[in-house]
């Protein structure tokens, strides 16, 4: 089980190991720790956050290796100053898993932001991740922007 203050898991929290690299990696990118969620990921690994198209990855076709995924960090997660992750199922099997929940976030100049979301995670033989894959809706999030102290939109 992952001890984490930014990790509110509220899911099946059966040990398996692509479930608890899913763990380490909100940790890590809650505390800001840049390489040590780098390290996380096979050199040939793919991140796709979201999957298809977006102002992330104008292409859809994912970042790959981890010179992109270290620079995907410095233009989707660098600038963002707290993230808190709330889990509320996670369905694990082989070398995979799935977690459903929420990734709100806050900026620098207070903007909040919620991210509901299917988030994918595959290991490779060495106990890596290989993918990362996260389903979520840009207009959905976009719609639960608000100032701190302002209550979030349903």
């Amino acid at each position: 089980m992952i001890d984490s203050e930014f990790i509110t898991w509220d899911a099946p929290d059966a040990d398996q190991p692509a479930r608890r690299m899913s763990q380490q990696s909100y940790d890590a990118v809650a505390r800001k720790a840049k390489d040590e969620w780098l390290a996380l990921f096979a050199e040939d690994a793919v991140v796709e956050d979201p999957v298809g198209p977006s102002f992330f990855d104008a292409e859809g076709a994912g970042h790959r290796g981890k010179e992109a995924i270290s620079k995907f960090w410095d233009m989707a997660i660098g600038p963002v100053a707290d993230f808190r992750f709330t889990i509320r199922d996670s369905f694990a099997n082989g070398n995979a898993c799935a977690n459903v929940g929420t990734f709100s976030t806050r900026l620098a100049d207070g903007t909040l932001a919620d991210t509901d979301l299917i988030a994918t995670y595959r290991l490779d033989g060495e106990g890596l991740i290989a993918s990362m894959a996260a389903h979520w809706e840009v207009d959905r999030t976009m719609a639960t922007l608000r100032k701190e102290g302002d209550a979030p939109s349903s």
